[in-house]
């Protein structure tokens, strides 16, 4: 049942969906890259998954179903439990008599579809589909996961009226608080619901009438829900005792952590307490350490930008940075091209702080200030573990920025991320650090500035530019770059204007209350060339930087930004948010 890539390419070819040309290059791009053929031009958009996932069904004889299409009932959902599902992207849908019908991306997991059939005792009938199909149907497990979680939380509050009296306790008696079973269960359930919900922090913040818990999902901050003030001293403690923090300080901030684990998820927590007007509040900070890997694609890379990532990671020896505010993505973008580079042939070392996923056949390590073990201070030592390739969590000051350059001169790869508002800034920053411009232009390869942005969900509105609309946002010359770019990588015809381009709103749906889900990435790829060298050593500002960047080539974040929106990944009102925060 397996379809070949040469019966692949042969029916793409001919239902003239990709051109012949396109297909030779995405052929020798997926042997170099050893991925399939339809991965290829699917990251690359010359094919959407859906369209290869109903030629695959053509090819293999076997029905293709979108479930965006499909209201599946709740009892049969639920015939296949919700980490089963998001573990081997399998989906029960319909159920007829004693027959099962699920959608799979992988028609062939027959171990899946066996062990479905031994639980539900049921005739599986496999069907294909898509990524987003999968994602649509598993949204609808956690709509039916927040009902119940508010269930639990309204009842076990209700129970807690007792313990207001207490608010004001011992070490010992705000540990039996912490170990009673409402409060447990509030905790519990209060951390399983921002996992479903996919939040990256909870906000627990205590109000002078209630307490407040808010999470982060999407880089945006919403009320999750309000519990009553009484449950503030057992949620602390609850909390602290699980982060190993001291239960009877509270005048002064902790910070510690801990890991939890539901079914087909591994958490880490990073907790902060700090004391405030009405009480101590609390931020935890989500790492999921059994995320899926990404691909530099799917984190919204393309084009030219691709191009030069591709050709810097093949370096032995040099920089490569990621620059951008805390919370845009850097860290993802650098364990992305370390997964590209982990290979049995290299050593990998890194330094973090912290250690937020954790990846095999990397030695990963931990600063820890405290006790004088630093950035500086861990590079050192890792110089010396005869590593081929080096990522360093952050360049935070001159003495790290000078051994970074020195492991880079010395023969290592060198990754790592800096705080600067744009790929071009990052050249100053080191600079102010104390770094001399001539090492600079001898390490650094590329620099990658980037933001996050919202993704527009399938519900979204076709939307047309004004005149008044394109004079009020003044952003003509970014829009030319941008469609250049996609009439580059054949997006767009030749002759398509900024009047003809349709552009996107969002619109709320089932899907998501305000018509965005997951974020993607908007970038600059600055590719240190021999003229940005001449500026470099001339010690230009980050403005001639960047403006001897775009005669060659670059696509500013804000024009990368257009580009998204133009396809309709995200909106307008997105990118100008995202770009002038």
């Amino acid at each position: 049942m397996h379809v070949s890539e040469s019966e692949l390419k042969d029916f793409i070819v001919d239902s003239g969906l990709v051109s012949r040309k396109d297909i030779d290059a995405a052929l020798v791009e997926a042997k170099k890259r050893g991925l399939p053929l339809g991965d290829v031009l699917v990251g690359s958009g010359a094919l959407t998954e859906d369209a290869l996932r109903r030629i695959q069904a053509y090819v293999l004889g076997i029905p293709f179903v979108s479930l965006k299409e499909h209201k599946i009932p709740v009892d049969v959902l639920a015939l296949i439990p919700e980490p089963i599902a998001r573990t081997h992207n399998i989906i029960a849908f319909k159920k007829e008599a004693d027959t099962l019908a699920v959608a799979m991306l992988d028609v062939e997991d027959l171990q899946s579809i066996e062990s479905v059939r031994k639980k539900t005792e049921l005739k599986i009938l496999p069907r294909l589909t898509d990524t987003d199909s999968i994602k649509h149907a598993l949204l609808q497990y956690q709509k039916s996961l927040k009902d119940e979680f508010g269930d639990i939380i309204s009842t076990e509050a209700g129970k807690l009226r007792v313990v207001a009296a207490e608010a004001e306790t011992s070490g010992e008696e705000l540990k039996k608080m912490a170990e009673d079973l409402p409060i447990v269960r509030i905790v519990d359930t209060l951390l399983k619901h921002a996992i479903v919900q996919d939040a990256s922090d909870i906000h627990i913040e205590p109000m002078e009438q209630e307490v407040l818990v808010r999470y982060r999902i999407d880089g945006i901050l919403h009320d999750a829900m309000t519990l009553p003030k009484a449950a503030a001293p057992g949620l602390v403690a609850r909390i602290k005792v699980l982060s190993n923090l001291k239960l009877d300080e509270k005048r002064l901030p902790q910070d510690g952590r801990f890991k939890m684990e539901t079914e087909g998820d591994r958490v880490s927590f990073r907790v902060s307490v700090l004391p405030t007007f009405y009480g101590e509040k609390i931020v935890m900070r989500l790492l999921r350490e059994t995320g899926e890997g990404f691909t530099l694609e799917a984190l919204g890379f393309h084009g030219q930008s691709l191009e030069r990532i591709h050709s810097a990671l093949k370096q032995t020896t040099g920089i490569i940075l990621a620059s951008g505010p805390t919370g845009s993505g850097k860290t993802t973008t650098l364990y992305t091209m370390l997964d590209i580079l982990n290979t049995p042939d290299v050593n990998i070392s890194t330094i973090e702080d912290p250690i937020e996923y954790q990846m095999k056949r990397v030695n990963q390590t931990q600063v820890a200030p405290a006790i004088g073990f630093t950035f500086a201070n861990g590079l050192r030592s890792l110089v010396r573990q005869d590593p081929d390739i080096i990522m360093i969590g952050e360049i935070r000051d001159g003495e790290t920025a000078s051994l970074a350059i020195n492991a880079a001169l010395t023969g290592h790869l060198v990754l790592s991320t800096i705080h600067t508002n744009s790929a071009a800034g990052a050249i100053p920053r080191l600079i102010d650090m104390g770094v001399e411009p001539f090492l600079l232009v001898s390490t650094v390869k590329v620099i990658i500035g980037q933001r996050l942005v919202r993704r527009l969900t399938e519900a979204k509105k076709e939307h047309k530019l004004t005149k008044a609309e394109r004079a009020q946002i003044a952003l003509d010359a970014h829009f030319d770059a941008a469609l250049a770019a996609l009439k580059e990588e054949k997006l767009l015809k030749e002759n398509t204007t900024i009047e003809s381009v349709p552009f996107y709103k969002p619109e709320p749906s089932g899907d998501s209350e305000d018509g965005y889900k997951s974020r993607i990435g908007i970038h600059e790829v600055l590719a240190v060339s021999s003229a940005i060298r001449e500026v470099i050593l001339r010690k230009g500002t980050s403005d001639a930087i960047e403006t001897q960047a775009k005669s060659e080539g670059m696509l500013t974040m804000l024009e990368d930004g257009l580009y998204k929106a133009v396809r309709g990944v995200t909106s307008l009102e997105e990118v100008l948010r995202a770009v002038t925060e």
